[in-house]
């Protein structure tokens, strides 16, 4: 693993840094470039400006492992009334969830019954939810998850990590069940093992796996999405949907809050489907740091930022 990649994602286990970022302003005003604030209503303000440049929306509200049964009924509630409120407000919206905030560590079973209620929620407000993926000691129980959800909300999505060395096996067992993917290349500290550790085999397994996608997509078998600010890598799947017949309605891009705005916005003139992810809460230390170990020049980027 390169070494500054390394030293972030080691930071964003620390609980020292953790309580000293929350605590400080000069960090916090950093997150910035990423998430447009703590609040909810900050989120959808966003939003409300990227929806009029033609883009769709996922809203995420920052949190995971969490510990305690009531605080997964509120993350819950939370997100009952975040769907009320995209509906309000027209936005062209979906809400991603990471099944560790709805108490997976506690019970599998309560996690699944919050997920079906957030489902159902999605649909009768004319939006969807997603499954965030995370750790990969958390894959198996993530995806058992979705199978169940899928069965009675087609619409539910999945996130599924390319530098994961199972991610193809994953992939084979979801393909029966016409899923809805959204592929990533992957952001957490995982063994040499578990994981790829060059970035070079992550991209050759990303652009397999995308290929596999949009094989099957050509006959409404899934719905693929591609998260990932990696150009050159969207230019080929882009070239390599064309070339199977895959119109640019059959697949989507994903991509974050503030980065690459100009990309996103000439993708969309280009007549591809993109959607932003919008993240905002307090709980926002972790998901920083690794958003930055994602690719570490960022962090000079930040900083000129700040710096003026």
């Amino acid at each position: 693993m390169p070494f500054g990649r390394s030293i972030l994602l080691a930071a964003a286990r620390s609980k020292r840094l953790n309580d000293f970022a929350l605590r400080s302003a000069f960090v916090k005003r950093a997150t910035r470039k990423f998430m447009p604030g703590e609040h909810a209503t900050d989120a959808l303000d966003a939003g409300a400006v990227i929806a009029a440049s033609g883009r769709g929306l996922i809203f995420t509200q920052l949190g995971e492992a969490i510990t305690s049964a009531d605080t997964a009924v509120a993350v819950r509630d939370h997100y009952l009334r975040f769907f009320d409120q995209i509906r309000a407000m027209g936005l062209p919206a979906h809400v991603s969830v990471k099944p560790t905030q709805l108490g997976l560590d506690l019970s599998i079973d309560e996690c699944e019954r919050h997920l079906l209620t957030l489902a159902s929620k999605a649909e009768e407000t004319g939006s969807a939810l997603w499954l965030d993926m995370e750790d990969s000691s958390y894959v198996d129980r993530t995806l058992d998850l979705y199978v169940s959800l899928l069965r009675h909300h087609p619409s539910t999505g999945v996130a599924l990590q390319a530098y994961l060395r199972r991610t193809p096996d994953d992939l084979a067992r979801l393909m029966p069940l016409k899923p809805v993917i959204r592929l990533v290349k992957g952001a957490y500290d995982e063994p040499k093992q578990v994981a790829f550790e060059k970035k070079s085999d992550t991209d050759r397994a990303y652009y397999a796996l995308a290929s596999q996608l949009l094989d099957v997509a050509r006959t409404e078998g899934c719905s693929p999405v591609f998260g990932t600010h990696d150009l050159a890598l969207i230019t080929r799947i882009a070239q390599r949907a064309a070339a199977s017949g895959v119109g640019k309605d059959k697949y989507q891009i994903h991509m974050l809050y503030g980065i690459r705005d100009t990309a996103q916005r000439r993708l969309v003139a280009d007549g591809h489907i993109v959607k932003t992810l919008v993240s905002y809460g307090a709980a926002w230390y972790r998901w920083y740091m690794r958003r930055l170990a994602e690719r570490p020049a960022n962090v000079l980027f930040v900083f000129k930022s700040l710096l003026g």
